[in-house]
């Protein structure tokens, strides 16, 4: 199944700037895994914003769950999930 996630992260302004860089560290390296494992199929900024959209390609909603829990940044983070279904009038069939 895939899934469109839009993540908004908001750390607090409070952290210590090397508690934050740490974090976000092991966040880009987790992206990374769980992008060459192909389950985090794309990964785009949205410009001007501490924000992402993302495509994950996951078995259910309760696998995307736990594994949007395993990011460092998940406590600092809105998500928003909307799940997709390959319109009937989409001539790109390989992408599913």
């Amino acid at each position: 199944m895939l899934f469109h996630v839009r993540m908004d992260v908001a750390l607090p302004h409070a952290m210590p700037a090397d508690q934050a860089a740490e974090l976000k560290r092991v966040e880009k390296a987790r992206a990374a895994e769980l992008q060459q494992a192909g389950t985090w199929r794309h990964l785009w900024r949205i410009a001007g914003q501490y924000s992402n959209f993302s495509v994950f390609d996951v078995a259910s909603t309760d696998e995307l769950h736990d594994l949007l829990s395993t990011l460092p940044l998940f406590p600092y983070m809105r998500i928003e999930v909307t799940p997709l279904v390959r319109h009937p009038s989409s001539i790109r069939n390989a992408d599913f």
